[in-house]
């Protein structure tokens, strides 16, 4: 069964954007492609630092996918 955890856009960092979750905060962010961010959530890449969002984790904690919080 998946596991949905609330997710913060701290700052895109060239094509990566860095992501908090309660399992990874801003000592240690998840790097995530933003064009995977702009395609799973539907938002601009404008408006995706300091976005929140729900990530989707599976039984093996790898992130399936976002979506809009």
């Amino acid at each position: 069964m998946s596991e949905r955890l609330p997710a913060h856009v701290l700052l895109l960092i060239g094509d990566e954007a860095e992501i908090t979750t309660p399992h990874r905060d801003h000592a240690d962010p998840e790097r995530v492609p933003v064009a995977r961010l702009l395609e799973e959530t539907g938002i601009s890449r404008e408006e995706l630092v300091g976005a929140k969002l729900v990530a989707v984790v599976s039984d093996d904690g790898e992130l399936e996918r976002f979506e809009r919080a």
